[in-house]
């Protein structure tokens, strides 16, 4: 089978990069059986090795079994999100349950677990390394968090709830990727009204994808929320914006909202089974959090100063709208519009004379350009490296003492491509074998168009994506667990959003913000006002933003979610919280694959405002520096991007910024701080 499955034989391609030429959907369902029979006769040789337990005889074991299904799965989970498709799709639905509960037969294995509580149990006498000893001891949690200290018949309990959530997660997330994929809205004549011509280019390549003339609006991202903003057409805008947030809730086989009250039941009932009264307690034990009640105060400290904020800048609309003649209330639809026009108005600032300027291979260059200066690397193209896509372009990657790693960049939105915006791997750092370099890539789903231009928070993101890339890509650890971004939910976030800081730094926005067709730098003028409209709109984001995580930590110490009618509950939850009517959720519970189309996020949609506070208090060292590229925190950002999880989040924050983390910075960077 080897010879013939790509997946199994050996690679030979350059940098050892996945054969994607060679592989078809077929290969997949042959290559996990046989890679996941691999790893079952290692961890049984592991658990019945007659040697006394040892780090090298159990924990370095532990950490080389099972290489042949890391490699298979990670080259699956990439293309299903990016290529998507049925074929890939049916393998997914297939593969979810077995894989799951072939991973909790290894994590409940007896044997294996007697060995490492023994090691576990003798930990101050085995004189261990840091990062050896901080990888027992998170086997050790790992394993126990997963059941493995359990009586056989909790055991086989959890087994069959992980089986369970593992079918509903892919199925979740293949709803929201359908009704994102069928739904569009064609556009001629006066429906164009309002919009600039880097939208309607951007419009007209998604008509020509679907075979269709003329323009279509589609629900990525990309698209629609400038349709929201620009669209002078009201009627077409509460069309759309209806589409959008109806996505999951369509009656029929794609409807998601059935499937949430059982995700939350077994979750709630794993946790129960290990100890905790829910999955918020159980989940948040594992975390620089801690506790729900931190997690509550740090929401807490936001929550009211946003709707302050957003108060604010409603009437500040309704101002704007009034002067036009238009009478109603702001409605959802309305206000990315109606924001845009006091943007004009109060700053000078127009997207549509600022998007020219961002096109997509000046920012991502200013991003590899960055990298550069702040951490020595370059990024060299490699144009004849095989691909899964056209879209995608790879990267090698060195700095002075040679080949770092690989990075592809994939940034167009596709019909089958999951929505939004991430960074993966294919392969991981490690040295526990001998070097093994990393190859990370980059998804976002820009509009396609020649050129492609970004909005402003496109650039953004472009940028926070690459933080994690950089994350992966600095990554100098031993064992695999520990490589890149295997950390912490609630630190994970922590490089990716420090990096976005680097785009505001005028410097970059003179040399990369170039007009795509005149080739001037962006005039000092409008990067003035650019900077000085960064808290606009802030009280709608963070309600927009906070709001969800707020329902993320509710729906996760819910009681008895198993009688949760979701759309019921969205609804008293968010009068209750005192939800502004104006603003919605930015993602609903029917489409919130953070927290549905896997358990990733699960009562941990909060962490991206614990990295914030800790991104925006960490690059007011290099504003203390005077200088944004200092050599000397660079050089400590470096250790904490390249540590993984060889240390605790906190210690490797506190040595980086020299005490812990203050929110006062965040307060002030949304421009929610009381004068």
């Amino acid at each position: 089978m080897s010879d013939n499955n790509p997946l199994l034989a050996p690679w030979t391609t350059p940098f050892g990069l996945p054969p994607f030429d060679r592989i078809r959907s077929e290969h997949f369902v042959p290559a996990f059986e046989a890679a996941m029979a691999a790893e079952r006769a290692e961890v049984a040789a592991i658990g019945a090795d007659p040697a006394p337990p040892s780090f090298a005889n159990t924990i370095e074991a532990l950490q080389r079994s099972g290489r042949d299904l890391v490699r298979v799965g990670e080259v699956f989970s990439n293309l299903v999100v990016s290529l998507g498709g049925p074929a890939l799709e049916a393998v997914d639905t297939e593969m979810a349950p077995r894989l799951a509960q072939h991973g909790m037969q290894m994590a409940l294995d007896p044997a294996v677990f007697a060995r490492v509580d023994a090691l576990h149990r003798r930990r101050d006498e085995l004189g261990l390394p840091e990062d050896a000893r901080r990888l027992l001891d998170r086997t050790h949690l790992g394993l126990v968090r997963s059941g493995a200290a359990l009586d056989a018949a909790a055991k086989a309990r959890m087994a069959a709830i992980s089986e369970r959530l593992a079918v509903l997660h892919t199925q979740f997330g293949q709803n929201v990727v359908h009704d994102e994929a069928t739904w569009f809205l064609p556009l001629t004549g006066d429906d164009l009204d309002g919009l600039p011509d880097f939208l309607r280019a951007g419009m007209a390549q998604a008509a020509a994808q679907r075979g269709l003339s003329d323009f279509v609006v589609t629900l990525s991202r990309s698209l629609i929320e400038p349709f929201l903003t620009f669209s002078a057409r009201r009627d077409l805008r509460q069309v759309a914006y209806a589409a959008w947030i109806a996505r999951g809730t369509h009656p029929g086989e794609h409807d998601n909202r059935p499937m949430i009250p059982e995700i939350l039941s077994l979750r709630a009932e794993r946790a129960r089974l290990l100890g905790y009264a829910n999955f918020a307690e159980f989940r948040l034990a594992d975390s620089m959090a801690g506790t729900v009640t931190a997690v509550q105060d740090l929401l807490a400290q936001v929550w009211e100063p946003a709707k302050r904020r957003a108060a604010a800048e409603r009437d500040r609309l309704l101002e704007i709208a009034r002067a036009e003649g238009f009478e109603g209330p702001i409605e959802p639809w309305d206000w990315r519009y109606y924001a845009e026009k006091v943007r004009r108005a109060d700053h000078a600032l127009d997207e549509a004379e600022l998007k020219p300027y961002f096109s997509f291979g000046h920012i991502q260059q200013a991003a590899f350009d960055t990298a550069g200066r702040l951490f020595g690397l370059r990024f060299t193209p490699v144009p004849d490296a095989p691909a899964y896509h056209p879209d995608v372009r790879t990267y090698e990657v060195t700095d002075a003492g040679g080949h770092v790693g690989v990075f592809l960049a994939d940034p167009y939105a596709r019909a089958d491509k999951r929505s939004g915006a991430w960074m993966s791997s294919f392969r991981d750092q490690e040295t526990l074998n001998g070097p093994i370099s990393p190859i990370i890539v980059n998804n976002n789903n820009f509009a396609k168009s020649e050129p492609t231009l970004l909005s402003f928070d496109d650039a953004e993101t472009l940028f926070h994506e690459f933080g994690h890339a950089l994350h992966g890509l600095l990554s100098r650890v031993r064992y695999p667990a520990q490589s890149g971004t295997s950390v912490r939910r609630d630190f994970v976030e922590l490089p990716s959003q420090i990096y976005e800081h680097w785009l505001s730094v005028p410097e970059t926005l003179r040399r990369y913000a170039v007009h795509n067709t005149t080739g001037e730098p962006v005039p000092d003028a409008l990067i003035g006002r650019l900077l000085g409209a960064r808290n606009f709109n802030q009280g709608f984001a963070t309600v927009e933003y906070a709001s969800s995580a707020l329902i993320d930590l509710a729906l996760h110490v819910h009681p008895a979610p198993e009688t949760i009618d979701i759309e019921a509950f969205e609804a008293k939850f968010l009068a209750g919280i005192g939800m502004p009517r104006e603003i919605g959720l930015r993602h609903r519970p029917a489409h919130f694959q953070h927290l549905f189309a896997g358990g990733g996020y699960a009562a941990g949609y909060y962490s991206y405002l614990w990295s914030e506070v800790l991104d925006a208090d960490g690059f007011e060292v290099f504003e203390e520096a005077g200088d944004p590229f200092d050599p000397a925190a660079a050089a400590r950002l470096r250790t904490l991007f390249s540590a993984g999880d060889t240390r605790d989040p906190m210690e490797l924050y506190i040595g980086f910024r020299g005490r812990p983390p203050s929110i006062a910075a965040l307060l002030r960077g949304r421009g929610l701080a009381v004068a």
